[in-house]
């Protein structure tokens, strides 16, 4: 494979926020912070964040005794202001339109265009973390429900004891060459005409370069060998960690293998070239995302 690229920052990439590892192990601490004037609100609902009107940056309202000490979820410190993440769906509509008073709603996928690195990694963080506790509220071991700890970065039961943590899912996304041509499908479910690398989750007992063989052999029966990792991007949709790989094919015809696919083939590098420029019959996947960097990255080392 040739010489790399150098791969440019990625969306969803950068948050600059101190976790407050010791803060928040103080539920005193954590208590008063969350009353104090200086905390802050950064708001996220399904799939959208939301942002100051007219500017691209994420919304920060002023706490102003809006929080559960008892349910506050602690994001961490910017630059020693304390910022707290709120559910949007978890209010109600006066209470959200009060909040959102002035602001504007932003997908995620806009967001992750529209805003600096720094801005975009903390939407990335707020976003999976709420969605994390939208979707945890009751202990996967029994069934009962479960209370908000370490400031939100924990959920326990306190009917049998078991601890939850956030979990981000790992996922292999890999841009296969042979021949001057890269291996893409066109996923069921995705809009008509687009085509992207392939990708997938990395199973239990597995590492990311064993996912990248498997799922390529399990989605488009071809063989490749020589994975190697390029760069990695949080994936709020709603929890997964993208590894981006290349991986060199063996060559051969692709057939759809496991069904996750409506159609695959190889793509020569000239196809490639003129769908970056909108100027090819299907279209490839959106910038904001690191399947679009992987081939952008193989296009610029044109042999």
């Amino acid at each position: 494979m040739p010489a790399s690229t150098v791969v440019q920052a990625l969306p969803f990439t950068g948050a600059q926020l101190d976790r407050a590892d010791e803060l928040r192990a103080d539920p005193g601490r954590v208590a008063a912070t969350a009353k104090s004037s200086e905390a802050r609100l950064v708001a996220a609902g399904l799939g959208d964040v939301a942002l100051e009107s007219g500017k691209p940056r994420l919304l920060r309202v002023p706490a102003d005794g809006r929080l559960d000490p008892s349910t506050a979820i602690l994001l961490g410190l910017e630059a020693g202001v304390p910022l707290f993440g709120v559910d949007l769906e978890a209010l109600g509509e006066s209470e959200r339109g009060e909040l959102l008073a002035g602001a504007r709603r932003a997908t995620l996928r806009e967001a992750g265009m529209e805003l600096s690195r720094p801005e975009g990694g903390l939407a990335a963080y707020a976003s999976a973390l709420l969605n994390w506790h939208r979707t945890h509220r009751f202990c996967a071991n029994c069934g009962a429900r479960t209370v908000i700890v370490d400031a939100g970065l924990e959920r326990r039961c306190e009917s049998c004891g078991a601890h939850h943590f956030p979990r981000t899912d790992p996922v292999v996304i890999m841009l296969v060459e042979h021949e001057d041509r890269i291996l893409m499908g066109s996923r069921s479910g995705a809009p008509e005409g687009r085509y992207s690398v392939l990708a997938g989750f990395v199973s239990p007992g597995e590492t990311p370069e064993d996912a990248v063989i498997r799922e390529v052999w399990e989605e488009a029966r071809i063989e490749v060998h020589d994975p190697a990792y390029v760069a990695a991007q949080p994936w709020p949709f709603p929890a997964s960690l993208m590894l981006g790989f290349e991986a060199v094919g063996a060559g051969g015809e692709p057939v759809i293998g496991d069904g996750e696919l409506d159609d695959v083939r190889w793509f020569p590098r000239q196809d490639v070239a003129a769908a970056s420029r909108g100027e090819a019959w299907f279209q490839l996947p959106g910038e904001v995302s690191i399947a679009r960097t992987l081939i952008e990255r193989w296009l610029a080392r044109a042999p």
